[in-house]
Order: C-alpha cells, then sequence, then structure tokens
C-alpha cells in the first residue's frame, strides 16, 4: 500500500542527506501517516482510513463524509 495520505493528498518527497562535509546521499521524506478507524453517523458504518496528522484535524473540523467528498473533488481519491 502507498505512502500517500487519503485526506490531503501528501506522499514521500526526496532530498538529501548532507553530512559535515557537505557530501550529499539520497533520501526519502515520509508523511507523518496514521491508520485510523473513523466512524460514518450518515451511512452507519466504519471506514479505515490512512490519513497524515494534518488529515485527522481536518477530520475532526468538517467531518468524515464531508472530508472525502472534498479530496473526491480534489481528484486525490477516486
Amino acid at each position: 500500500m502507498s505512502k500517500i495520505c487519503v485526506i490531503t493528498g501528501k506522499k514521500a518527497l526526496k532530498g538529501n542527506y548532507v553530512s559535515h562535509s557537505n557530501i550529499k546521499t539520497k533520501r526519502r521524506f515520509y508523511p507523518n501517516l496514521q491508520e485510523k478507524k473513523f466512524y460514518i453517523p450518515e451511512t452507519d458504518e466504519w471506514v479505515v482510513l490512512k490519513v497524515s496528522a494534518k488529515g485527522i484535524k481536518h477530520i475532526n473540523r468538517n467531518g468524515v463524509l464531508n472530508s472525502l467528498q472534498k479530496a473526491y473533488d480534489k481528484g486525490i481519491i477516486y
């Protein structure tokens, strides 16, 4: 399974480790993803989503169904 947030679309970025002698080697910056279970009262069901910490805050503010709909409209989820 990919390391992409379902709500915000955050994914891993590429960068460099930089040593004291300024030698650069490749590395990855991963988002803070959590696998979390959410309850949708409108449909009376539970869903498990892989979301970032910012995605969890977004869901707490706007609700699960509304957040999923916005992600679908933006094209993050299909």
